[in-house]
């Protein structure tokens, strides 16, 4: 590949463990598509000047967002699906050249994939985390009708910000409470990622037919997984996500549909580095 290729990226800090560059090359590949994906280091301090050098660049088709830009990077986009109100996060930015940033969320859709596959119909989950990831997986959990939201974090007053900007009446637990019997836990933070510390939760107060679903994919087998599955709960990993969301940002930025039919031999590319 030349540096004169259209290309798209995803930014973060810390970025070397994202798996998404692999993911959209893969797609790039089987498409025979002219472009590449790139991850590149930003930090808090470095957004504005990031955008600025970005929006001059004639190949540069956007980028996805990831920990902890998800909150901050709506200070420079515009927001024409107003997903600042329904979500409150953006994960996906795109943008001709010199024009403005348009920002998007296709985590909320990425979240629901592999639920919807799996035709889950459960009343109530718990959301361990409040940050960007948790706002569109609140939105997307409320998209279905859950009725019944418990989130579950080290501050309170995060927690309930989080369930009162979407307007969500929902209740609050500390990370040393007992989970409730709820048919659904996720994982939206950064706790069992690599380098992070563990999230070490009982689960045996959940439903025997419980979902664990855990977003962080980096390990992908974390110990929250494992504790499921010793359970025999049904866990669903980080890659069902990742993936699920990296083809809608796929689609945006490269304006051509990723191959699902090629999902198994992605997992397996991804699971042998």
């Amino acid at each position: 590949m030349t540096d004169t290729l259209p290309y798209a990226e995803v930014i973060g800090d810390p970025i070397a463990h994202s798996k998404s560059p692999l993911i959209h090359n893969f797609w790039l590949d089987c498409l025979s598509i002219e472009a590449e994906y790139r991850k590149t280091h930003v930090t808090s301090e470095g957004l504005a000047a990031y955008f600025l050098e970005r929006r001059a660049d004639p190949d540069w088709l956007g980028c996805n967002v990831t920990i902890p830009h998800k909150i901050a990077v709506m200070d420079y986009t515009d927001d024409p699906g107003g997903v600042r109100e329904r979500i409150g996060a953006m994960n996906t930015i795109a943008s001709e050249t010199g024009g403005p940033l348009i920002g998007t969320n296709t985590d909320a859709g990425g979240f629901l994939q592999p639920l919807l596959r799996d035709k889950w119909k459960g009343e109530s989950a718990v959301i361990v985390g409040a940050g960007g990831a948790a706002r569109a997986i609140l939105f997307a959990l409320t998209s279905l009708g859950v009725p019944d939201i418990t989130v579950m974090v080290r501050d309170p007053a995060k927690g309930q910000a989080l369930l009162d900007r979407a307007k969500v009446k929902g209740r609050v637990i500390g990370m040393a409470d007992a989970l409730p019997a709820a048919d659904l836990l996720v994982n939206t933070s950064s706790l069992g990622m690599v380098g992070q510390p563990v999230l070490d939760l009982d689960l045996r107060p959940l439903r025997r037919d419980a979902t664990v679903y855990d977003i962080v994919y980096a390990p992908l087998e974390t110990g929250l997984l494992k504790a499921a599955r010793e359970q025999g709960l049904k866990a669903l990993d980080g890659l069902e996500m990742l993936i699920g969301q990296a083809a809608l940002a796929f689609d945006i930025f490269f304006d051509a549909q990723a191959p699902r039919e090629r999902d198994d031999e992605l997992r397996a590319l991804l699971l042998a580095v």
